[in-house]
């Protein structure tokens, strides 16, 4: 793979790294591309918006201790982290209770 700026740069991948990224590539489709360090502080709004809820509904989860958050002066920032860790409970507790209804549904008979 040559880069750009002149023949004398030149930079190896090897194979399976450029056919990673070929295919991360080929999987977005279209679609945008965020990269945010775990690091990183979310306003509310930010916050909720990765959520896909409002913002008084996220606000309601960090007051209730759900998703830990602390203060900017006023203001509450959530970091990337403890929001991305929060989503994986979530769905967790979501595909568990998903399953528990679908083991319920068979006992039944009603599938």
């Amino acid at each position: 793979m040559l880069v750009e700026g002149g023949d004398k740069d030149a930079l190896v991948v090897p194979r399976p790294v450029v056919e990673l990224i070929a295919h991360m590539l080929g999987q977005l489709e279209g679609r945008g591309v965020s990269i945010i360090p775990s690091f990183a502080e979310l306003t509310t709004q930010q916050a909720a918006d990765m959520l896909n809820v409002s913002r008084p509904y996220l606000i309601k989860l960090l007051e209730d201790g759900k998703i830990p958050f602390h203060l900017v002066g006023r203001n509450r920032r959530i970091t990337f982290q403890d929001l991305i860790e929060y989503k994986r409970r979530d769905d967790a507790q979501r595909r568990a209770a998903a399953d528990e209804l679908a083991d319920l549904t068979q006992e039944l008979g009603l599938y």
